[in-house]
């Protein structure tokens, strides 16, 4: 089908213009804009082809941006910017120097607050409401859209606690489609289902928090969407618009395997085929290594549980969860919870494996320090996608755990050099270390293919010697250190430079940096983390407490926040790419 009604669209004021019957037309061009790019661009795909309809509608009917409206996460965003004047830059969708692939409130003035980590959504617009009403503009509508995955989360509830006790004029529209990435999990996605049947208990629980419920209602259906908004728009103080519909809405690969086509890369746009990708010599993705590890030792030892928070397919939790469902653990979104509850795990004498994004374990910063590392549990973290992660941009980069994380007393802190490395602290963890510890690992794949070893015990704060030199000494931590053999090699004066992986962040192995501060007259310190407070001002600090006068250089991520681009581009603009290594160690060695 051509563009002709989308073409002709550049703001919500365009799309007024039309008639409702012509509605329906819009919203198949709007899918097919969509598919058309992301199959070949990659992207969110399945959360924005569920609510074309409903995007359509809020504009339809209100008046942004002068009405405040907010995407929870923001996954399915993607028809409100091509809606909102982005539809001519939409192909630069996550790309370096493009468009977001959440909301941003930089990028437009239709985004009203910048998402991408879940359930801020009613916080943020009982904020601007309350604010609203303080200045006397008791009319502007404030709506924001959060999915039946979202709302389930913690903070979620803390907003609508609070907003149930206003008078705001504040419209939740709860997007319930039963999934998240994974599908949803808990007694609200339960309670949710049995409203949709009809056979809930006779309260509902919104109304009994004070808001105007409504629905449930069909989220594709145009006359009942817009009736419904069109009432709401006029209805005073907190509302819930409870709404139906299906993820990957459109397409029926989409429809009928929702979690792969969440974000399912390249795909055929007619069929929905994925286009096939040749894995079959490829090293494993550091996730897979941890799911199928936490299974092989878990069959050994009866005493390790898994726990993810709405992550299964993510984190490779899903393996446990397939063959030991009785000790894997998918706990929703609700960070706080999963680490206060794997504390409470490990102190009745269990060994949990708590599998967290670096960047979501940033929402459970306090129960890391007062649940578990002050009673000193010993809660094994495993964190993926440390470091960049690429196109998922400034709120998904888990460049912050080394800062963040390595104040914290009793608390370890290792990264490994590779997969391998990665098995056997996990391996070593599980035997009963007698504190908590963190090991990070990045998004992406390994670098063995032949990774599944037997597990050999690691010594705690030890490191090693990758390659002796004289003069100047490259110390890092993590798979970044991986690129140092090429640079090396590639460096005219290769004997002068030394080469050390300390996967210990803490403890550091000071027997190690006393040798090194000893015999090379240059340090540079490489990670894949902010430079700030990480494990090069580690090191710095190691070299301020013993007194020793060597030039120190750190490598990592700037006080700056990345944007999104492939992970190559990213390193080479935070200047921890193998060129900008050299350039470091060039200068070095001419100062």
């Amino acid at each position: 089908m051509p563009h002709t009604l989308l073409n002709s669209i550049n703001s919500p004021d365009d799309l007024k213009k039309l008639s409702q019957k012509q509605l329906p037309q819009l919203a198949q061009e709007l899918r097919n804009f969509i598919i058309d790019i992301v199959s070949t661009k990659e992207g969110h795909l399945g959360a924005s082809l569920g609510v074309i309809e409903l995007t359509i509608a809020i504009h339809y009917i209100f008046n942004c941006p002068i009405d405040n409206l907010i995407w929870d996460v923001g996954h399915q965003a993607y028809g409100h910017k091509i809606l909102t004047g982005r539809k001519g830059i939409f192909e630069t969708n996550r790309q370096l120097n493009g468009i977001s692939g959440f909301p941003k409130m930089e990028e437009s003035i239709y985004d009203a607050f910048g998402t991408g980590h879940s359930s801020t959504s009613i916080s943020a617009i009982l904020g601007m409401a309350i604010a609203a009403n303080l200045k006397g503009d008791s009319n502007k509508n404030h709506i924001a859209v959060i999915g039946d995955a979202s709302i389930a989360s913690g903070m979620a509830f803390e907003g609508l606690n609070h907003a149930g006790v206003t008078d705001a004029n504040i419209l939740i529209i709860l997007n319930d489609n039963a999934i998240g990435i994974d599908p949803s999990v808990g007694a609200l996605k339960k309670y949710l289902t049995n409203v949709k049947k009809g056979t809930a208990k006779d309260e509902n629980i919104f109304e009994c928090l004070n808001f105007d419920y409504t629905g449930p209602i069909d989220g594709h259906n145009f006359d009942v969407l817009l009736t419904e908004l069109e009432r709401l728009q006029k209805v005073k103080g907190p509302k819930l618009l409870h709404v139906i519909t299906t993820k990957g809405k459109g397409l029926q690969q989409a429809e009928e395997n929702q979690v792969t086509y969440h974000a399912p890369g390249k795909f055929n746009k007619i069929t929905g085929d994925l286009i096939p990708k040749n894995n079959s010599l490829l090293a494993p993705k550091y996730q897979d290594v941890f799911g199928h590890t936490i299974v092989e030792l878990a069959l050994i030892n009866k005493n390790i549980v898994g726990i993810t928070p709405a992550m299964p397919t993510g984190s490779s939790l899903k393996y446990m969860m397939e063959k030991i469902p009785n000790r894997a653990f998918d706990v929703g979104i609700a960070e706080q919870h999963a680490v206060t509850m794997a504390a409470g795990m490990a102190k009745a004498g269990l060994i949990p494996f708590c599998n967290i994004y670096s960047t979501f374990l940033q929402r459970a910063y306090d129960q890391v320090i007062h649940d578990v590392a002050l009673q000193n549990l010993p809660v094994i973290f495993c964190l993926d996608r440390a470091g960049l992660v690429g196109q998922d941009g400034a709120t998904h980069h888990g460049v912050y755990d080394l800062a963040y994380l390595r104040c914290i007393p009793n608390l370890l802190i290792f990264s490994p050099l590779n997969e391998i490395e990665l098995r056997n602290m996990m391996y070593t963890a599980q035997l009963g270390i007698k504190q908590p510890i963190a090991i990070r690992y990045p998004r992406g794949r390994g670098l063995n293919v032949d990774w599944k070893q037997e597990f050999k015990k690691i010594t705690i704060g030890s490191s090693s010697e990758l390659k002796k030199g004289t003069k100047i000494a490259i110390v890092s931590t993590g798979p970044i250190g991986n690129k140092m053999s090429k640079v090396i090699n590639e460096l005219g004066y290769k004997n002068e430079i030394g080469h050390y992986h300390l996967p210990f962040i803490k403890p550091l192995d000071n027997d190690r940096l006393h040798n090194i501060f000893t015999n090379y007259e240059s340090i540079i310190t490489l990670e894949d983390g902010c430079k700030k407070g990480g494990f090069g001002s580690a090191i710095a600090e190691f070299a301020i407490n013993n007194r020793y006068k060597n030039t120190i250089k750190i490598l990592g991520i700037s006080d700056t926040f990345i944007e999104h681009g492939t992970i190559k581009q990213l390193q080479k603009i935070a200047k921890i790419d193998e060129q900008s290594i050299k350039q470091s160690i060039n200068e070095l060695r001419l100062s």
